[in-house]
């Protein structure tokens, strides 16, 4: 019989790194989107206390920094895109600082700011782990292309860009390389789909579970399928990209997109104590706090509080 406490222990494996050093690199940046606030989610993530929980959980912190992020003086649509050239020096400054904090053997940990800043995380991570997969956990896909985009705010179509899904890829974003395999993407949380991303999820045969797969397996088994999916063997890094969106609004309301039927801050703490677990996770994102759209303090608290909770999770926190 397997002691619940076995199952605990297995939390405390990285088995990437050498050490449990952690690099925080806080990415105060809204480009990929129209509502300002979001750009002050890193600040309120670690002046919640999230640099002494991590301490807390054995982690060493060798950096803590905000990168900084100046908009061109001219920045035309491209096509339907909207701040192109924004969104892609600031994501192309973001990669190049996660795959440097991978070679110096630290896990990068990034705090946006919104969900547009994946190019850069997961553009650096694929660069030092070819191998890797991807976990998105959010409401929405993103993964409209240029030219399925309904809105044209980039924070809704990341995922197309490292796929090389744009076709033809917008000319500012021609640095950006298809690192990322249809067969090594899962999503957990979706229920506001586009009606192209649809297609597009179909299309390319990807592991896609919404709220109605959760609701009628259970959280547990959603990840278990979702991993032997994108991860069979069990032998792949992980790159974790969280939306605070994929919670429910009553658990994390400050945020730009918020959609109702939502996970549970228990099931959304579930999925990043799982993929502790494993031992392969090598990286993670938290992403579109927007404190500036709490009602009050309280929602601004939870919402915070949320996402400092789920990165504690990931980070090795077990309930025992």
């Amino acid at each position: 019989m397997i002691s619940p406490y076995d199952v605990d222990d297995a939390v405390l494996t990285y088995r990437f790194y050498d050490k449990k050093n952690v690099a925080i690199l806080g990415c105060p940046f809204n480009g990929g989107q129209a509502r300002t606030g979001v750009e002050t989610g890193p600040l309120h993530v670690l002046e919640h206390g999230l640099e002494q929980q991590l301490q807390s959980l054995d982690w060493t912190i060798t950096s803590c920094k905000n990168l900084t992020f100046v908009p061109p003086a001219a920045d035309e649509d491209e096509g339907r895109l909207k701040r192109p050239r924004f969104v892609s020096e600031s994501t192309r400054k973001v990669a190049t600082e996660v795959a440097d904090i991978i070679k110096s053997g630290a896990f990068p940990l990034t705090i946006g700011g919104d969900h547009s800043l994946a190019i850069g995380t997961v553009s650096g991570v694929f660069s030092q782990f070819p191998d890797a997969c991807l976990v998105w956990i959010d409401a929405h896909a993103d993964i409209n292309t240029p030219q399925s985009t309904p809105s044209g705010n980039i924070h809704g179509c990341p995922v197309s860009f490292v796929m090389g899904l744009a076709d033809p890829c917008p000319p500012q974003f021609a640095w950006v390389q298809p690192l990322l395999k249809a067969n090594k993407l899962a999503y957990i949380g979706l229920r506001d789909v586009d009606a192209g991303e649809r297609e597009i999820l179909k299309k390319h045969n990807i592991a896609a579970y919404s709220m109605h797969h959760v609701d009628k397996f259970g959280i547990g088994k959603v990840v278990e399928m979702a991993l032997a999916r994108v991860n069979p063997d069990g032998t792949s890094p992980i790159h974790l990209s969280l939306d605070i969106d994929a919670l429910d609004p009553e658990h994390a309301p400050a945020t730009g997109t918020p959609v109702r039927g939502g996970l549970t801050l228990r099931e959304a703490c579930y999925i990043c104590e799982a993929l502790a677990e494993t031992g392969n996770l090598v990286s993670m994102d938290i992403m579109e706090c927007n404190p500036v759209l709490g009602v009050d303090e309280r929602s601004v608290t939870s919402t915070i509080s949320a996402a400092c909770s789920l990165v504690r999770c990931a980070m090795g926190e077990t309930l025992l």
